[in-house]
């Protein structure tokens, strides 16, 4: 395979170096101001919509094929909160750390056993020509009372999952790609982004060997 640009539909490095860890080295991912893109508020209902309507912000205004996600976190004692507000939880510019502070003082007095907790991600995969494909993974766990940890990002120092005695934050960037609820979903995501870059070659090929349209034996090409 020839070496390939795509561009990840988000500003977050944290986001960038999983989703660069999680692909061969011939697929490059960019970012969306490497590739000149202004994402769109996040207006959707849920995670499809939001991540939806980031990849094909990105597919239409860069000509790449576009990875967006949009993921959060689902407390059961607070009704499901945040939700899709994860990410400004404690206002437009909050930082990780505003929101988690937050998220707890919520929590305070809330028993061990009520605080289940899940992880929720969709991962869409938009190609400029219109092709669309999601992707969703659930990690279920807990939120534990004081951050621990340092790596990760987002609300990884207070999530612990089922069955760990450690944080997302405590874990090392290949045991979370092993169980995040992102890592699910990019997975199949990049199930079908193999499908698409071996097709979309098979195309160029045929292309510079001269041979018409319709005449290669596998000439999906990217619709």
């Amino acid at each position: 395979m020839t070496k390939r640009r795509i561009v990840l539909a988000s500003s977050n490095p944290g986001k960038l170096r999983e989703l660069q860890s999680l692909l061969p080295p011939e697929v490059e991912v960019v970012s969306a101001a490497e590739a000149g893109v202004t994402l769109p508020p996040e207006t959707g209902s849920t995670f499809a919509e939001n991540a939806l309507l980031k990849a094909r912000a990105a597919a239409q205004q860069s000509g790449l094929i576009a990875i967006a996600d949009d993921s959060g976190l689902e407390v059961d004692a607070l009704g499901g909160e945040p939700g899709v507000r994860s990410a400004r939880y404690a206002g437009p510019r909050a930082s990780d750390a505003d929101n988690i502070a937050l998220l707890l003082k919520r929590l305070e007095g809330v028993p061990e056993g009520r605080r289940t907790a899940r992880f929720r991600a969709a991962v869409a995969l938009v190609a400029p020509g219109g092709s669309e494909f999601l992707g969703e993974g659930v990690l279920e766990g807990q939120i534990v009372h004081a951050p621990r940890g340092q790596g990760g990002f987002g609300y990884d120092p207070v999530f612990q999952p089922l069955g760990e005695n450690r944080t997302v934050a405590e874990m090392t960037l290949e045991e979370k790609n092993r169980v995040s609820h992102r890592a699910q979903a990019l997975r199949q995501v990049i199930e079908a982004l193999h499908v698409w870059l071996d097709r979309e070659e098979s195309s160029e090929r045929a292309a510079s060997a001269g041979v018409p349209d319709g005449c290669e034996k596998d000439d999906g090409g990217i619709p």
